[in-house]
């Protein structure tokens, strides 16, 4: 499940010390001085011997141990935000709480060279969809139906840059394709997060291509988790986005079928639900957490069975597979998949 970073300044509890004080007003003490004594008074007690200022001295000692932590906090914070050379360091992660609004403008900004468009042809027709970099030398995860079938797959990245890819593997139970550009290198790879500590009502990013426009941003929650989504197997089916594509990708849910007929051969996991709004060509594009994370892989949308030009799009329905059913699944889609589509490359 999404981290939910919380800072919390520890409370001074001074209650002992005021009921002492109460208790020494009813018995006729005096309240203690503000201050130690000055020289005049300490020169009128005589023979009192001297007393060192204690509370001067520890207010010292936690002003140098105030700063040696937050230096010490300060060090941590960089490290853990440092991009290591490597293929699969991802980019930095956002501290969201240290931007105006909801954060969702530095998300956007750190996340957005790490998403693509991906453009699928096949005999039928073209069909547009999203996909989440996961290396520096080209590996793309996406859904399977965004790519399912096709005989050519072009990707076109956040700087407007065009690049052929190859489909590695696919997995039609999980809805999943890992792709690889040909050619690439020193691309940002998004960073993956723990889609186990999301909660409902944590806040999130959509980003993708809905209906071809690239690097489109929604915002909104998790409305809910684990909901049992069911979508088509076979290739080429109603792509998302493809040719006579009326909505969204077809999926059933609570025994329903929306966007169309699922078809005999389908396929069920656990999906996020959100209300960040997707449109046909998100599919395979990232939900990505307020810390800069991707939490999941945008999958499925509702679209009313009635839409028309003035009523098509999100109602604040989408789905996304947790990214760690991704992450799980990683290792196979290199070696083919379980749809047995090794390019070799």
């Amino acid at each position: 499940m999404t981290d939910s970073y919380r800072r919390s300044g520890d409370e001074i509890h001074q209650q002992g010390y005021a009921q002492g004080f109460a208790h020494g007003t009813e018995r006729g003490f005096p309240p203690p001085p503000p201050y130690a004594p000055g020289p005049a008074e300490a020169a009128g007690a005589a023979g009192a011997p001297r007393r060192a200022r204690k509370p001067v001295a520890l207010i010292a000692a936690v002003a140098l141990a105030s700063g040696l932590i937050g230096g010490g906090s300060a060090a941590l914070i960089a490290g853990a935000t440092t991009r290591a050379d490597q293929d699969t360091v991802g980019a930095p992660l956002v501290n969201a709480g240290k931007n105006s609004g909801s954060g969702v403008s530095a998300v956007a900004k750190a996340v957005s060279p790490s998403i693509v468009e991906i453009k699928a042809r096949t005999t039928d027709g073209e069909s547009t969809g999203s996909g989440v970099v996961l290396t520096r030398g080209g590996e793309i995860i996406t859904n399977n139906h965004v790519v399912a079938g096709a005989d050519t797959v072009r990707v076109t990245f956040s700087d407007g840059s065009r690049k052929t890819a190859k489909v590695v593997g696919t997995d039609p139970a999980k809805d999943l394709a890992l792709i690889k550009v040909q050619g690439a290198k020193g691309l940002t790879p998004a960073s993956l997060g723990d889609s186990d500590r999301i909660a409902v009502g944590d806040g999130v990013v959509a980003i993708g291509s809905p209906e071809g426009l690239t690097g489109s941003v929604t915002s909104g929650i998790v409305s809910a988790l684990h909901r049992d989504v069911t979508v088509p197997k076979e290739d080429g089916r109603n792509r998302q986005g493809g040719p006579g594509d009326g909505g969204g990708w077809p999926f059933e849910f609570g025994g329903n079928q929306y966007n169309g007929d699922t078809g005999s051969s389908k396929t069920s996991y656990k999906a996020i639900q959100t209300d960040a709004s997707l449109n046909p060509g998100n599919s395979g594009g990232a939900l990505i957490n307020l810390q800069g994370q991707i939490i999941g892989i945008n999958s499925a949308m509702y679209s009313p069975s009635s839409a028309n030009s003035s009523t098509a799009g999100s109602v604040g329905l989408g789905f996304a597979i947790p990214i760690n059913t991704v992450k799980a699944d990683l290792d196979a889609l290199r070696g083919g998949g379980s749809g047995g589509n090794n390019s070799g490359v």
